[in-house]
């Protein structure tokens, strides 16, 4: 499959300090890839560096099939859409006529609004003056304008951070209907249930390294025991190691119908990246 995104030893230093540390990687086109990892590892760095918006130290980047010298171009910027920490909105505007203004700016119809707006469920507030939003109103105001006029490729930084669980949910599912539609989708996150329903592959990033990569799926079924979790009826709780020794005792448990609950040790990418690099992912 082609590549959206090609990166090969970029790094990133300022000063005395190195943020990203010769880092490669592909993000494929079509597909949803999320970059992981604790407050201050890099990630927003990163997306800078793919967006045009800083240089990198050394390397190769390309997206979309420009280099590092094109990405500051108006042709290379009118095929993505970003949502980032320097991303904002006319405060004084109505949330309609803010999404009609950047359909203006990107060449989107004006219809694209109606559709956006039931993305990010804010169908009832498109009258509603962005002032008077909540935070996580307008960072789904801040997602609608990434997203009006249907990217190649769009950049997601942290983009569900501010949202109640509804309101993410209704996110996710926009999301997944634009990548379905064929948007290539780059989203950094720390919240690691978001990563597993949303990302067909993830990498995790720590102090500037990348330091796993693969689906979460994939992940999941590499880092664990394969072992199974017992409770039976009586109140027992058993692990039992996946061998073909033990297959007997799970037989008698399940024929005897002492099984209350079963499942495989699965470790969700938390987890994972806490074994993989000893950090919590807050």
């Amino acid at each position: 499959m082609e590549n959206a995104i090609e990166v090969q030893g970029m790094q990133k230093v300022f000063g005395q300090n190195t943020a990203i540390n010769h880092v490669s990687f592909n993000v494929k086109k079509g597909e949803i890839f999320g970059l992981l990892g604790p407050s201050g590892s890099g990630k927003t760095t990163t997306i800078k560096i793919l967006t045009g918006e800083l240089g990198p130290t050394a390397g190769k980047v390309n997206v979309l099939g420009y280099n590092t010298n094109q990405l500051k171009t108006s042709a290379f910027k009118s095929k993505i859409g970003i949502l980032s920490d320097n991303s904002s909105l006319y405060e004084r505007l109505t949330v309609y006529d803010n999404l009609k203004l950047f359909c203006k700016l990107y060449g989107a119809p004006l219809k694209e609004i109606d559709r956006i707006l039931r993305d990010v469920n804010l169908e009832n507030d498109r009258k509603k003056t962005v002032s008077k939003l909540s935070k996580g109103m307008k960072q789904r105001v801040l997602l609608a304008k990434a997203l009006i006029h249907k990217p190649d490729l769009v950049f997601l930084d942290e983009p569900t951070s501010a949202l109640d669980p509804a309101s993410m949910a209704q996110v996710h599912r926009g999301l997944q209907r634009l990548n379905e539609s064929g948007t290539t989708i780059f989203v950094t996150t720390h919240d690691m249930e978001e990563a597993t329903v949303l990302c067909d592959r993830v990498a995790f990033l720590n102090y500037g390294d990348i330091q796993e990569a693969d689906s979460p799926a994939a992940l999941r079924y590499k880092y664990s025991t394969h072992a199974f979790h017992v409770e039976t009826f009586a109140g027992d709780r058993l692990v039992i190691e996946n061998t073909p020794k033990n297959g007997e005792q799970l037989k008698e448990l399940i024929e005897t119908g002492q099984v209350k609950m079963m499942h495989t040790d699965n470790p969700t990418l938390g987890q994972i990246f806490l074994k993989v690099t000893g950090k919590e992912l807050v």
